[in-house]
């Protein structure tokens, strides 16, 4: 789906839901309401894939308005400091300052994020106005460049690794420049190798919208099964990895296919592959 604005990732299930007539339905990587862009629906026994979905680089293209900091890290929060120095920050610092998260770092997620804290979500204690201390996790900008500048508003693009928050990185962005920052503006161009010139609009989403689950996972490898194997796959057996016996990685993800529809998403060790994921039932 080609999420449009000032909707939840939630609202958009929703309307899946009713236009496919169909209960299980689930996204993967929530868009906050104001952000837009790519957004994955899977429905049916699909729903199960998420995991594999999710674990996709994914690519942005987001501004960030240096000089104003908030407490959410984006437009949607209250100012909590604000400095005209933002619009003085000269384009060559800019650059040098993306050009330093390239790689692999640990990021502060934001306060209000989903992240559980003594199993309740973050954004919830944060509303009370509680202090929350999130734990730095390591996530990996695989590639950052500068689109536009027009002094407070950076725009950029970057390819980042799942897990990875765009509005922690305009906020880090704006600490490395020394005038603090929030992210104004978030588009999802691409998770994988789905990219959102080719995803539905909202207003125009029918059933005939569906594409295969195997399309989601992108370029993994696989096994057209036999159909004794087959039958045993959709019963949650391991099958021996038939001309790739003890030769594959043991933990490659491989999609176990029947009649050319993916069957099974199963894991290799030793020469079997044994099945993670079913969707197709005994």
């Amino acid at each position: 789906m080609d999420k449009p604005p000032a909707m939840s990732s939630h609202d958009v299930v929703q309307r899946v839901r009713r236009v496919m007539a169909i209960k299980a339905a689930g996204h993967t990587g929530t868009l906050d309401p104001f952000a837009t862009g790519l957004l994955v629906v899977l429905v049916g026994r699909a729903t199960r894939l998420a995991r594999f979905v999710e674990a996709h680089s994914k690519v942005y293209l987001a501004t960030a308005r240096l000089g104003v900091r908030t407490d959410t890290d984006d437009l949607t929060g209250r100012v909590i400091e604000s400095s005209e120095a933002g619009g003085s920050v000269g384009e060559d610092q800019v650059v040098e300052a993306l050009g330093r998260f390239l790689g692999t770092q640990l990021q502060r997620p934001p306060q209000y994020s989903a992240k559980h804290i003594g199993g309740e979500r973050s954004y919830r204690k944060a509303r009370r106005g509680e202090v929350v201390q999130l734990t730095e996790v390591s996530v990996t900008v695989e590639r950052i460049e500068l689109v536009e500048y027009r002094p407070p508003l950076v725009t950029f693009r970057a390819v980042v690794s799942a897990g990875t928050y765009l509005r922690g990185l305009a906020r880090d962005i704006g600490e490395r420049l020394g005038v603090g920052a929030h992210l104004t503006s978030l588009r999802r161009e691409a998770i994988g190798s789905l990219r959102v010139e080719k995803a539905v609009p909202l207003d125009r989403l029918s059933a005939h919208d569906l594409i295969s689950p195997l399309t989601v996972l992108g370029s993994i490898p696989t096994v057209e099964l036999g159909q004794e194997d087959r039958v045993a796959v959709s019963h949650g057996r391991a099958v021996v990895d038939s001309g790739e016996a003890g030769k594959r990685v043991s933990g490659t993800v491989v999609g176990l296919l029947g009649d050319g529809e993916l069957v099974a998403v199963a894991r290799a060790d030793s020469g079997w592959l044994y099945p993670s994921v079913v969707l197709e039932a005994p």
